[in-house]
Protein backbone atom coordinates (compact mmCIF):
# COMPACT_ATOMS: atom_id res chain seq x y z
CA UNK A 1 0.00 0.00 0.00
CA UNK A 2 1.00 3.39 -0.30
CA UNK A 3 1.38 5.01 3.21
CA UNK A 4 0.51 8.46 3.20
CA UNK A 5 0.73 11.52 6.32
CA UNK A 6 -2.43 10.57 7.79
CA UNK A 7 -1.48 6.46 8.18
CA UNK A 8 1.82 7.97 10.07
CA UNK A 9 -0.13 10.80 12.17
CA UNK A 10 -2.28 7.14 13.24
CA UNK A 11 0.57 5.27 14.10
CA UNK A 12 1.82 8.00 16.18
CA UNK A 13 -1.63 7.76 17.87
CA UNK A 14 -1.27 4.65 18.45
CA UNK A 15 2.13 4.50 20.22
CA UNK A 16 1.74 7.47 22.63
CA UNK A 17 -1.56 5.87 24.15
CA UNK A 18 -0.68 2.32 23.76
CA UNK A 19 -3.86 1.65 22.17
CA UNK A 20 -7.04 3.30 20.59
CA UNK A 21 -10.73 2.34 19.58
CA UNK A 22 -11.39 2.83 16.03
CA UNK A 23 -13.69 5.58 17.22
CA UNK A 24 -10.68 7.61 18.23
CA UNK A 25 -8.88 7.32 15.41
CA UNK A 26 -11.61 8.70 13.70
CA UNK A 27 -11.02 11.68 15.12
CA UNK A 28 -7.32 11.54 15.97
CA UNK A 29 -5.99 11.10 12.81
CA UNK A 30 -8.70 13.41 10.94
CA UNK A 31 -11.39 11.10 8.97
CA UNK A 32 -14.27 12.21 7.71
CA UNK A 33 -16.57 9.17 8.78
CA UNK A 34 -16.32 6.31 10.58
CA UNK A 35 -16.71 3.93 7.40
CA UNK A 36 -13.70 5.97 5.79
CA UNK A 37 -11.32 5.29 8.95
CA UNK A 38 -12.11 1.90 9.27
CA UNK A 39 -11.10 1.24 5.49
CA UNK A 40 -8.18 2.55 5.95
CA UNK A 41 -7.64 1.00 9.44
CA UNK A 42 -8.18 -2.49 7.33
CA UNK A 43 -5.46 -1.96 4.52
CA UNK A 44 -3.02 -0.61 7.68
CA UNK A 45 -3.70 -4.00 9.63
CA UNK A 46 -3.09 -5.74 6.18
CA UNK A 47 0.32 -4.22 5.64
CA UNK A 48 1.22 -5.10 8.90
CA UNK A 49 1.25 -1.80 10.71
CA UNK A 50 -1.47 -2.45 13.49
CA UNK A 51 -2.89 -4.77 15.11
CA UNK A 52 -6.71 -5.07 15.74
CA UNK A 53 -7.66 -7.63 19.01
CA UNK A 54 -10.51 -8.49 21.07
CA UNK A 55 -9.31 -8.24 24.59
CA UNK A 56 -12.11 -8.02 27.14
CA UNK A 57 -15.70 -9.57 26.61
CA UNK A 58 -18.16 -6.00 25.59
CA UNK A 59 -15.46 -3.72 24.89
CA UNK A 60 -14.46 -3.23 21.18
CA UNK A 61 -11.34 -4.45 19.21
CA UNK A 62 -8.78 -2.59 20.35
CA UNK A 63 -5.66 -1.30 17.64
CA UNK A 64 -2.01 -1.40 18.45
CA UNK A 65 0.99 -0.41 16.47
CA UNK A 66 3.27 -3.19 15.35
CA UNK A 67 6.44 -3.60 15.69
CA UNK A 68 6.60 -2.87 12.19
CA UNK A 69 3.92 0.04 12.24
CA UNK A 70 6.65 1.25 15.75
CA UNK A 71 9.54 0.98 13.41
CA UNK A 72 8.09 2.85 10.67
CA UNK A 73 7.78 6.28 12.86
CA UNK A 74 10.93 5.78 14.53
CA UNK A 75 9.10 4.67 18.03
CA UNK A 76 10.86 2.11 21.08
CA UNK A 77 10.15 -1.18 19.64
CA UNK A 78 9.25 -2.94 23.10
CA UNK A 79 5.98 -4.10 23.36
CA UNK A 80 3.63 -1.54 25.08
CA UNK A 81 2.27 -3.48 28.53
CA UNK A 82 -1.56 -2.68 29.68
CA UNK A 83 -3.28 -4.07 32.18
CA UNK A 84 -6.96 -5.59 31.86
CA UNK A 85 -8.11 -4.16 34.63
CA UNK A 86 -7.27 -0.51 33.37
CA UNK A 87 -9.15 -0.84 29.90
CA UNK A 88 -12.14 1.26 30.57
CA UNK A 89 -10.24 3.44 32.34
CA UNK A 90 -7.45 3.97 29.57
CA UNK A 91 -10.65 4.26 27.04
CA UNK A 92 -12.28 6.82 29.47
CA UNK A 93 -8.79 8.84 29.46
CA UNK A 94 -9.08 8.85 25.31
CA UNK A 95 -12.67 10.09 25.37
CA UNK A 96 -11.43 13.07 27.88
CA UNK A 97 -8.98 14.08 25.55
CA UNK A 98 -10.92 13.92 22.22
CA UNK A 99 -13.48 15.73 24.34
CA UNK A 100 -10.90 18.92 25.23
CA UNK A 101 -9.88 18.51 21.78
CA UNK A 102 -13.51 19.21 20.29
CA UNK A 103 -15.07 20.99 22.99
CA UNK A 104 -12.13 23.20 24.63
CA UNK A 105 -9.98 23.68 21.56
CA UNK A 106 -7.06 22.18 22.86
CA UNK A 107 -4.61 20.88 20.35
CA UNK A 108 -3.74 17.48 19.53
CA UNK A 109 -0.08 18.39 19.72
CA UNK A 110 -0.35 20.40 23.35
CA UNK A 111 -1.12 16.73 24.87
CA UNK A 112 1.35 15.03 26.20
CA UNK A 113 0.11 11.26 27.62
CA UNK A 114 1.45 9.31 30.63
CA UNK A 115 3.56 7.28 28.67
CA UNK A 116 5.55 10.42 26.98
CA UNK A 117 5.40 12.33 30.38
CA UNK A 118 6.86 9.02 31.50
CA UNK A 119 9.46 8.76 28.63
CA UNK A 120 10.57 12.54 29.44
CA UNK A 121 11.66 11.44 32.70
CA UNK A 122 13.68 8.80 31.35
CA UNK A 123 14.96 5.99 33.99
CA UNK A 124 14.76 7.60 36.95
CA UNK A 125 11.92 6.87 39.85
CA UNK A 126 8.97 6.30 38.18
CA UNK A 127 6.52 8.91 40.44
CA UNK A 128 2.65 9.51 39.84
CA UNK A 129 1.98 11.41 36.22
CA UNK A 130 -1.22 12.65 35.64
CA UNK A 131 -3.30 10.55 32.89
CA UNK A 132 -2.58 13.53 30.35
CA UNK A 133 -1.43 17.42 30.35
CA UNK A 134 -2.31 19.60 27.91
CA UNK A 135 -1.22 23.24 27.31
CA UNK A 136 -3.26 26.02 26.95
CA UNK A 137 -2.75 30.24 26.82
CA UNK A 138 0.68 29.40 28.96
CA UNK A 139 -0.92 27.00 31.32
CA UNK A 140 -0.03 23.31 32.05
CA UNK A 141 -3.35 21.31 33.17
CA UNK A 142 -3.25 18.52 34.61
CA UNK A 143 -5.78 15.48 33.57
CA UNK A 144 -6.86 12.86 36.49
CA UNK A 145 -9.59 10.46 35.92
CA UNK A 146 -10.90 8.28 38.85
CA UNK A 147 -13.62 5.36 37.92
CA UNK A 148 -13.16 3.86 40.87
CA UNK A 149 -12.58 4.30 45.16
CA UNK A 150 -9.46 5.63 45.94
CA UNK A 151 -7.73 5.86 49.55
CA UNK A 152 -8.61 9.48 50.70
CA UNK A 153 -4.42 10.23 50.96
CA UNK A 154 -3.95 8.43 47.45
CA UNK A 155 -6.46 11.61 46.28
CA UNK A 156 -5.22 14.13 48.63
CA UNK A 157 -1.49 13.39 47.88
CA UNK A 158 -2.63 13.24 43.75
CA UNK A 159 -4.11 16.93 44.28
CA UNK A 160 -1.54 18.70 46.46
CA UNK A 161 1.72 17.39 43.78
CA UNK A 162 -0.56 18.12 40.91
CA UNK A 163 -0.57 21.89 42.35
CA UNK A 164 2.91 22.05 42.73
CA UNK A 165 3.69 20.82 39.33
CA UNK A 166 0.61 22.34 36.86
CA UNK A 167 -1.42 25.75 36.38
CA UNK A 168 -4.14 23.95 36.85
CA UNK A 169 -5.96 20.33 37.35
CA UNK A 170 -9.24 18.49 36.15
CA UNK A 171 -10.81 15.55 37.05
CA UNK A 172 -12.42 13.70 35.64
CA UNK A 173 -15.11 11.71 37.68
CA UNK A 174 -18.34 9.28 37.23
CA UNK A 175 -21.41 11.21 39.46
CA UNK A 176 -21.94 8.14 41.13
CA UNK A 177 -18.02 8.51 42.76
CA UNK A 178 -19.61 10.62 45.73
CA UNK A 179 -16.30 10.30 47.85
CA UNK A 180 -14.08 11.20 44.98
CA UNK A 181 -16.21 14.38 44.59
CA UNK A 182 -16.71 15.04 47.93
CA UNK A 183 -12.39 15.06 48.57
CA UNK A 184 -12.08 16.79 45.21
CA UNK A 185 -14.54 19.53 46.27
CA UNK A 186 -13.12 20.26 49.57
CA UNK A 187 -9.28 20.10 48.30
CA UNK A 188 -10.87 23.44 45.72
CA UNK A 189 -10.88 25.24 48.94
CA UNK A 190 -7.65 24.80 49.59
CA UNK A 191 -6.11 24.22 45.75
CA UNK A 192 -8.31 27.00 43.85
CA UNK A 193 -7.03 25.56 40.00
CA UNK A 194 -9.52 22.56 40.57
CA UNK A 195 -11.96 21.57 38.27
CA UNK A 196 -14.11 18.58 38.27
CA UNK A 197 -15.94 17.04 35.42
CA UNK A 198 -18.63 14.49 35.27
CA UNK A 199 -17.56 11.60 33.39
CA UNK A 200 -21.08 11.16 32.08
CA UNK A 201 -21.33 14.59 30.85
CA UNK A 202 -17.72 13.53 28.68
CA UNK A 203 -19.32 10.62 27.01
CA UNK A 204 -22.24 12.02 26.33
CA UNK A 205 -20.55 14.37 24.44
CA UNK A 206 -18.63 11.80 22.50
CA UNK A 207 -21.64 9.85 21.64
CA UNK A 208 -22.95 12.44 19.70
CA UNK A 209 -20.46 13.44 17.72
Amino acid sequence: MRLVERDLLVLRELERWRFCLSRHLRFLGGFSSQRTCDRRLSLLIEAGYIDRRFVLYGVPRLYFATHKGKALIYASLKADKFRIERIHHDIAVLDTAIYFMLHKNVAPGDIRTEKEQHQQDGFGGRKHKPDFVFGQEGKRIAVEVELTPKARQRITTTLRENFLDYDGQRWIVPQAQVRINQLTEESAAIYPDIEVLALEEITEFIKGR
